[in-house]
Parts: C-alpha cells; structure tokens; sequence
C-alpha cells in the first residue's frame, strides 16, 4: 500500500436506530464501535460509502502516496 492514497476514517456516532443499510454500510467500511478509526484506500467505491454515511463517521487523515 506505498504508492496508494489512504485516508482514515473514524466512527464518530452510534449506529443504532439508522437504517439496516446504513449499519451495513459502516461495517463494510470495517467500523465496529463508536471511535473505531480504519485506514481505507482511496477510491471511489470507499468515497462513495463515506459519503453515504457522512453523518455517523468523519474522515480524520488523508494521505497521498509517494
């Protein structure tokens, strides 16, 4: 994973009482509980599921790579 851009990602609220495929969603970004943080590569499918679930997680590092 040297050359690829990451990010990390970090659940930042509860998902209870969210929609089933919003739950589903977090888990597929590997988010268990709550401040639980990932380092996910960057690319549109892991973007598109960040934003989907954008007011539960927070993307707290971005990193390119060299």
């Amino acid at each position: 994973m040297s050359s690829k851009k990451t990010f990390t990602v970090k659940l930042v609220r509860s998902v209870a009482g969210t929609r089933e495929s919003h739950r589903a969603t977090v888990r597929g970004l590997g988010l268990r509980k709550l401040n639980s943080t990932r380092e996910l590569e960057d690319t549109p499918a892991t973007r598109g599921m960040v934003n989907k679930v954008s007011y539960l997680v927070e993307v707290v590092a971005d990193k390119s790579g060299a």
